[in-house]
């Protein structure tokens, strides 16, 4: 299983992630390839970067992605407001590694299989999911739709994975829900990532014994609570 750091960009510059408050980041926000760098330093080998001006369709930071890309410092996987086939492929020819796509991709199964057919094993579907329902729109409106049979709508599209947030209503923060994750891994033909409910190292290895690719570690990783060496370390692959 790979631990995979993420970064928010907003106005051309890496800021804190969501969820930290007065916590001391363990890496300094402002300069995503130096971010990029550190994360690198200490044995990551991919990192996520979400864009959150193209999220809110206020802007987008393209350029900088580039640059980070460019630098070659780690693999990179995007994502935050990806809808257009434009964007992804401006994404590609940057060098992204991998490309998240959401709302649109679950809303528009026609479009997915046509952007997923021009970039074969680049884009990575994201998914809420509560009470094993896709979840839309801020964890308000549920599809009626659960979770494998969305896996099995995206068997025979060639993505590079399915990336999959468990969340609960009234405890956003809540754990992971291991016995969801486990089913959806069993059930994927490809790779099955996951983010949010990790505190713990043990957290982690709950999540690789039950068959998790790749878990995306947000405000966690930076908030001192994990050591983000150790995290690189055991969960590199």
């Amino acid at each position: 299983m790979i631990a995979i750091p993420t970064i928010d960009l907003r106005n051309g510059t890496c800021v804190k992630p969501a969820g930290l408050k007065n916590e001391v980041a363990a890496y300094p926000v402002g300069g995503a390839i130096g971010v990029a760098r550190a994360l690198a330093s200490d044995g990551f080998h991919r990192l996520q970067i979400i864009d959150h001006d193209s999220e809110s369709g206020s802007g987008a930071n393209a350029t900088l992605i580039q640059e980070v890309v460019r630098d070659g410092a780690l693999e990179i996987q995007v994502g935050g407001g990806v809808r257009s086939l434009e964007q992804i492929e401006r994404l590609a020819d940057a060098g992204a590694s991998r490309i998240v796509v959401g709302g649109r991709a679950l809303d528009e199964p026609d479009w997915l299989a046509h952007v997923a057919d021009l970039f074969p094993g680049l884009l990575v579907v994201s998914s809420d999911v509560r009470e094993r329902r896709v979840v839309t729109r801020g964890w308000v409106h549920g599809l009626p739709l659960d979770i494998l049979d969305l896996v099995d709508d995206l068997a025979g599209v060639p993505l590079a994975g399915l990336l999959v947030t468990t969340v609960h209503l009234d405890v956003p923060h809540s754990c992971a829900d291991l016995a969801v994750l486990e089913d959806v891994a069993e059930a994927c033909a490809c790779p099955v990532l996951s983010t949010g409910g990790v505190s713990t190292m043990d957290d982690l290895r709950a999540l690789e014994h039950r068959g998790i690719a790749g878990v995306v570690l947000g405000s966690i990783l930076y908030s001192g609570v994990l050591d983000p060496r150790a995290v690189a370390q055991e969960f590199s692959a």
